[in-house]
């Protein structure tokens, strides 16, 4: 009786562009590097969130003009003009949507004073998603309701309550007009050539909070620019990194300089 071996084959090894946030150090970087390294890729490249969601978004990022790209994240809010295929200027705030998560968090503790009851961190994600907004016109203008269910903080027993868009949009704007604030303080920062290319061209949004209702409308409010979201924001920087992966010469450009060699 013979035994045939079987050759087990070689899975190979890829290489791996990762996107980082602009304000990371240099420790996070040889960091995010060395994992990649540890997890089985040949090469790995970083490449800045904003930049990445710049080339996902499918802008002109080697021309000379200047663009101003939001892309707010789960953990950091990322903005940063681009021009001739550069960052010219950056603002990484520790600010986006965790934070949202928690000032709706804050609102279940609200309505637990306001209403006696009681809610589950599962009812307060439904709740950021069907009703969380950042302008009064979301939802066509209209105050949209939406019926809960809880336990009764004296009975014991569950209850409904309705609560309305306008109470969530209240509890979230604090932390949306940080944001708002943070690209404000970028845009008196920039270069006045450049900023009147932003507001020929308008800035861009990208990552899950630009899914937020009305948030461009806030965001152009406060800012007096033109904002425009592009479309699948989610996946804005997961393209761009893909893209840079299959062009070397764009790669050479836009990669992070730094980590490991």
């Amino acid at each position: 009786m013979h035994e045939t071996g079987h050759a087990i084959p070689r899975i190979p090894k890829p290489r791996v562009v990762i996107g980082i946030p602009s304000g990371v150090t240099e420790v996070e970087r040889r960091a995010v590097q060395e994992a990649a390294l540890s997890a089985g890729a040949r090469q790995c490249f970083l490449i800045e969130e904003p930049m990445a969601a710049a080339i996902g978004a499918g802008l002109p990022i080697t021309d000379p003009g200047g663009l101003l790209v939001v892309d707010i994240g789960g953990g950091t809010s990322e903005i940063a003009v681009i021009s001739l295929g550069g960052i010219v200027l950056n603002k990484s705030l520790r600010i986006a949507g965790d934070e949202l998560d928690e000032a709706i968090t804050h609102y279940t503790h609200y309505m637990r004073l306001k209403y006696n009851v009681l809610i589950g961190e599962r009812t307060a994600e439904e709740i950021k998603i069907t009703l969380g907004n950042a302008h009064q016109s979301a939802f066509k203008g209209t105050d949209k309701v939406m019926v809960i269910r809880g336990r009764d903080l004296e009975s014991g027993l569950p209850k409904s309550i309705k609560i309305t868009a306008a109470e969530v949009r209240e509890a979230m704007l604090p932390t949306l007009r940080e944001i708002t604030g943070g690209v404000a303080d970028l845009i008196e920062e920039t270069p006045p050539e450049l900023v009147s290319d932003v507001l020929e061209r308008g800035i861009v949004m990208a990552g899950g909070g630009a899914l937020i209702a009305g948030i461009d409308k806030l965001m152009s409010e406060e800012t007096r620019m033109p904002v425009y979201i592009t479309e699948d924001p989610m996946t804005a920087v997961v393209r761009g990194c893909g893209m840079v992966l299959d062009d070397a010469k764009l790669l050479s450009k836009v990669r992070v300089v730094g980590g490991l060699r």
